[in-house]
């Protein structure tokens, strides 16, 4: 099997412009770590300072730390946050095994968590990253004191067929040029993509540069999903088109325990940068919700 890499030593060149950019649009970190795993080393980004139970941000494919740049300033007011490069995509961690399927893309984040001394976090994944965070709680649920997932793809719903062929055609060279940016303007559900923006700078530069060597991520069956018992807050965009929004929510409040899933109608998948301020305050509620819950006498 393969490990995932930049196409060339030009491109990764190419790529770190973008990336520096986006970095230079974030609040400056409190710390900067390198974690090594078994499949590789894992670049984190720390934010803020000690207050309530850490955050840890997993974002989706080919966004970084920089995709959470909307989010940030915040999700800080809650206290300290941390901000993964996901291994085998583009940023600053450096894949160095194969990932050869979610018992592996979990271990390699518990590995993570271990390493920076965090006992106990609230996770939030977006897209990509949403199936990551839901990953690990249904693998090792220890750590997580809560899940949020921001549309999450293969986690409530299936891909639809769109997603599938236009994903295809962006990984092909002979086409991928053309295809980039009206992939990124068909995810947002025909709204227009600002070239300038330092989050599509980055993703559209790590489609471009990076080859990807990772396993498809495969749909929870209805057990793992009722198998998590921590607070779960879904937030599933209404014009996605990563899933059936509809279906996907109905699935997620079937199965769900302790979750708490909303529909947002007018959203796309963007969502997370699209309506920051909304999804900020909800997202800012839920922990502290949860963190309440958690000091309650039993």
């Amino acid at each position: 099997m393969k490990v995932g890499g930049f196409a060339s030593a030009e491109a990764r060149a190419e790529y770190e412009v973008s990336y520096e950019r986006g970095l230079a649009a974030l609040p400056a970190p409190a710390g900067i770590h390198d974690i090594r795993t078994a499949f590789g080393v894992a670049r984190v980004y720390r934010f803020g300072w000690p207050g309530g139970t850490p955050i840890v941000l997993l974002p989706g494919r080919a966004g970084t730390v920089v995709m959470w740049e909307p989010n940030l300033g915040a999700l800080i007011e809650h206290g300290e946050v941390y901000a993964v490069d996901l291994i085998g995509e583009a940023g600053r961690s450096e894949q160095t095994a194969p990932i050869r399927d979610g018992a592996d893309q979990a271990a390699w984040l518990t590995t993570v968590l271990a390493e920076l001394g965090l006992a106990s976090v609230h996770l939030i994944g977006y897209s990509f990253g949403g199936w990551l965070a839901a990953n690990l709680a249904v693998r090792a649920p220890d750590r997580i004191e809560s899940l949020t997932v921001i549309d999450p793809v293969l986690t409530f719903g299936g891909l639809t067929a769109g997603l599938v062929v236009r994903a295809t055609l962006t990984a092909i060279p002979v086409v991928s040029r053309w295809t980039r940016p009206s992939f990124l303007h068909w995810i947002s559900d025909g709204a227009e993509v600002d070239a300038t923006d330092p989050v599509a700078r980055v993703i559209d530069a790590g489609m471009r540069t990076y080859r990807i060597a990772l396993p498809s991520p495969k749909l929870f069956t209805d057990a793992q999903l009722r198998s998590l018992r921590m607070p779960v807050l879904a937030l599933v965009a209404g014009r996605s088109v990563i899933h059936r929004p509809e279906r996907a929510a109905a699935r997620a409040r079937k199965l769900l325990s302790r979750g708490q899933v909303e529909l947002w109608p007018s959203a796309t998948h963007a969502i997370a940068g699209e309506a920051a301020t909304e999804v900020n305050a909800r997202v800012l509620k839920f922990l502290a919700d949860c963190e309440a819950e958690g000091k309650t006498p039993s």
